[in-house]
């Protein structure tokens, strides 16, 4: 199945972060942008059972979860998937990713509206 993509923006987004607050936040600029379907998970295995579910366009993935939990296995999971994310973190930019994830893109909370749409437009996987 082919990514729905509208006006360059993907159709349906995941967004995975733990702060109802930063979600909600995502969630309402990432609306803004013109994507139909924005769904969030907290932890791990609710994500993974959502895209079990139906797979997004497009993910943000937050790096570090409540209890110490790592988005990783979803980060590989999209990229079985071949499904572009980007990880978004509040621990800068010197985030340390395991080397196969090294090189993906991520943004570091909080960002502009202007750097979230970008990331959604440019949808490297």
């Amino acid at each position: 199945m082919e990514p729905a993509f509208c006006d360059g923006v993907p159709g349906d987004v995941l967004i995975v972060e733990d702060d109802p607050i930063i979600a909600l936040d995502f969630e309402d600029t990432i609306l803004g942008f013109g994507v139909k379907t924005v769904r969030t998970a907290a932890s791990v295995a609710r994500a993974l059972e959502m895209i079990a579910e139906r797979v997004p366009d497009f993910a943000l993935l937050d790096v570090g979860l409540i209890r110490g939990e790592k988005t990783f296995a979803i980060a590989e999971r999209l990229d079985v998937l071949n499904v572009a994310y980007i990880f978004v973190t509040g621990y800068g930019a010197d985030v340390l990713l395991p080397t196969a994830l090294a090189c993906k893109p991520r943004l570091t909370k909080p960002c502009s509206s202007e750097a979230l749409e970008a990331a959604l437009k440019r949808r490297t996987t």
